[in-house]
């Protein structure tokens, strides 16, 4: 019979998701989509130990807070996107090496 997650076994998979994250973004510097991934990732991560902190003590800030992260992360996501789109409209490619050539 499996028991109930530890606090540690939360902060495992946070950091093993930031670790591939961090991976991530260092071996592909290419890729815009990959990069926007990875970064969501990594807020996925930090708000994986907010909520696993505020539920270990008792305390819901961490829970609310993570409310606003994830405002924030929506809105990064859907500008970062909006510049993807531009990007290939105008060059063709989503290399990150391009994004120069954006400038009016």
């Amino acid at each position: 019979m499996l028991s109930a997650p530890t606090l540690n076994s939360y902060l495992f998979v946070a950091a093993a998701l930031f670790t591939i994250s961090v991976v991530g973004i260092f071996l592909n510097r290419r890729n815009v989509i990959i990069l926007l991934m990875a970064i969501e990732i990594m807020l996925l991560a930090v708000n994986l130990n907010f909520i696993a902190f505020s539920s270990y003590l008792g305390d819901l800030s961490g829970q609310v807070f993570v409310f606003f992260i994830l405002t924030v992360a929506a809105a990064e996501s859907a500008i970062g996107l909006a510049i993807l789109v531009v990007l290939f409209r105008n060059v063709g490619s989503v290399d990150v090496n391009q994004i120069g050539k954006l400038k009016g």
